[in-house]
């Protein structure tokens, strides 16, 4: 029989370079998910700090990563749980000029660090910032509750991010962000100012069913009028989402994933079976020579 894994989502509003007080903010949740018996839980991305790269006291915090890391790691050895902190922008310095790359981590309940993802997609106003993790291939790490994949925030709109992971056996995919309503362009906010919440909400349930796996999304939430998207949520095949946090508030919700819905939904869609299949018809790269004007 396949197991049953308790999982909390927790959707947090990040005070802007309030590390500390959001770390706390952060351990209370997990204490308490941990208290209901959960075996994993997920927080958003920047959850530490926000995202305000040009403030010149971010790169600062972003030298603290490695306390942080392991404040993570102390509190998944006291509470007995899997946690993915969101993501921790870390900070390097080669030949003088910092680098800046954004991580997520699973660690496991001893506090032991099972898996590593640095953000590959990086959306448009992170790339004067941060340091993509290019042509690396996807990684799939053994955790407490199965075969794991990490992704981050615009992630989600690869579907070859999630085809990789899937490959090598991914059942739960793990997705931290910071993906708000005025993401979106102007254009496509004139046409529907909730558009990014249709992408969220209709992307993950696809994402799901053309992959039969399970889908852990946490994002920030806020204040109502700022932009903040929330809409955190656990998303299977059949179902779509099994719990679903608000747009704006702070919250937590606490769920039993049921990991035999996965092995449903593969024997009905064989997803995973025609992809290992040795004359799988999409084992290609883009041609390295393609025009703007072909895509």
């Amino acid at each position: 029989m396949a197991p049953v894994v308790k999982v909390a989502i927790i959707q947090l509003y990040p005070k802007p370079m309030q590390l500390e007080s959001n770390f706390q903010k952060a351990a209370n949740f997990i204490r308490s998910a941990a208290a209901q018996g959960a075996q994993l839980a997920v927080l958003p991305e920047y959850h530490l700090t926000n995202w305000l790269p040009k403030d010149p006291q971010f790169g600062e915090l972003c030298d603290q990563w490695e306390i942080y890391v392991k404040k993570y790691q102390d509190l998944a050895r006291e509470c007995s749980i899997s946690i993915v902190p969101g993501t921790i922008v870390e900070r390097y310095f080669e030949e003088g000029e910092g680098k800046l790359l954004n991580a997520a981590y699973f660690i496991d309940p001893q506090g032991d660090i099972v898996g590593k993802y640095v953000k590959k997609n990086l959306w448009g106003p992170e790339r004067e910032h941060l340091t993509s993790s290019g042509r690396d291939v996807h990684e799939v790490f053994d955790t407490p509750v199965g075969r794991v994949g990490l992704l981050t925030c615009w992630d989600l709109a690869f579907p070859e991010a999630f085809r990789e992971l899937v490959y090598q056996g991914a059942k739960i995919i793990i997705i931290p962000s910071f993906w708000t309503l005025s993401d979106c362009s102007e254009a496509g906010l004139a046409r529907n100012p909730m558009a990014e919440a249709i992408f969220l909400d209709s992307t993950l349930t696809a994402r799901t069913f053309e992959n039969t796996c399970a889908v852990i999304f946490t994002n920030a939430g806020g204040p109502p009028g700022r932009g903040y998207a929330g809409l955190s949520q656990v998303t299977v095949p059949f179902i779509g989402p099994l719990t679903r946090l608000g747009s704006c508030s702070e919250g937590m919700s606490v769920i039993d994933l049921d990991m035999a819905i996965l092995e449903e939904a593969e024997e009905t869609y064989k997803v995973r079976a025609d992809l290992a299949k040795h004359d799988w018809h999409y084992d290609y790269r883009f041609p390295r020579n393609r025009t703007e004007e072909k895509l």
